[in-house]
């Protein structure tokens, strides 16, 4: 095809092959590609002066007389309020998921853990009965220690309670 399209354009085709070559110039869109550039060839053939022509002093000069542009570029009111949406919904999900995990590793609540601090600050009697009653305790699970899941446990385990418990009284 392209062969014929160079024929065409050096006038060396008949006319009934030139219009054949037309026809299907028509149906077939990637030959119109090939039909230009042989016709710029063509063109820098026959008129060379305007190959070598200096065009970079006209360039240099039109690119002279072009402002520069040095300021910011604007930001729109919807980019503005879609920054601050997005930044707005960051704090939200962060405060989320601080409260989620203080959930997870404290399940109590804060009212519970005020109510054990105030629970531990005690008159000094109380806490000589709360002595008694520990003392009682472990009393009782001396008594009935081969009851205790700990007992389960083959070896000394039991005996090194026993021995550390009764250092206690």
């Amino acid at each position: 095809m392209k062969q014929q399209i160079s024929a065409l354009m050096d006038g060396e085709l008949f006319d009934d092959e030139a219009d054949t070559l037309l026809d299907s110039m028509k149906r077939n869109l990637d030959s119109h590609e090939d039909w230009l550039a042989y016709h710029l060839i063509g063109d820098v053939l026959r008129q060379p002066d305007h190959i070598h022509a200096d065009i970079s002093s006209a360039m240099r000069e039109r690119l002279q007389a072009e402002p520069t542009v040095m300021a910011p570029r604007i930001r729109s009111t919807q980019q503005k309020a879609r920054w601050f949406a997005l930044s707005a919904a960051a704090s939200v999900l962060a405060v989320g998921v601080v409260a989620w995990m203080s959930v997870q590793i404290a399940p109590e609540s804060v009212p519970q853990l005020a109510a054990q601090q105030q629970s531990n600050v005690r008159p000094a009697s109380m806490s000589v009965e709360r002595a008694a009653m520990q003392r009682s305790m472990d009393e009782y699970l001396m008594a009935h220690q081969e009851f205790s899941p700990s007992s389960d446990v083959q070896g000394a385990a039991p005996y090194v309670r026993a021995v550390s418990s009764s250092g206690r009284q």
